[in-house]
């Protein structure tokens, strides 16, 4: 190879491998945004609630008549939703989860604002509900 056509391998080797990986980063990163949530509520302009659990966890059957009532209370407000994980396995490990119960606030562009592993009170969750603007 000449001493010309190394030089500007060495150029735009590098330079044509960065554009790739942004590029790639940037169509996984706006992808990630919707996929974090289940498409049937993704599309709504509403902040929501994903609550992560297990129908056997004790803590999760305690969070369950909460998240009912949050839902009938601030309905038309915010989106309120459980997630089987044993169902929705992907979901789950598109999202991090860790721990049962974890629950993950997102806002109305669909941006994860707070994250909670465990069980969470009525009063805790309204807090935050007030903290992202609900009223």
């Amino acid at each position: 190879m000449s001493k010309k056509k190394l030089s500007s391998f060495y150029l735009f080797a590098p330079l044509t491998i960065l554009f790739t990986l942004l590029f790639y980063h940037e169509i996984s990163f706006s992808q990630s945004k919707v996929d974090r949530i289940p498409n049937e509520i993704a599309q709504i302009r509403l902040p929501k609630l994903l609550d992560f659990g297990r129908g056997i966890c004790i803590p999760c059957k305690k969070m369950a008549p909460i998240l009912q009532e949050l839902s009938e209370e601030y309905e038309g407000r915010v989106i309120i939703k459980i997630i089987e994980i044993d169902q929705e396995k992907e979901l789950t490990r598109v999202n991090r989860i860790r721990l049962i119960p974890t629950q993950i606030f997102f806002d109305l562009k669909n941006n994860e604002v707070f994250r909670h592993e465990g069980f969470m009170d009525k009063e805790a969750v309204k807090k935050i509900f007030q903290q992202m603007g609900v009223q």
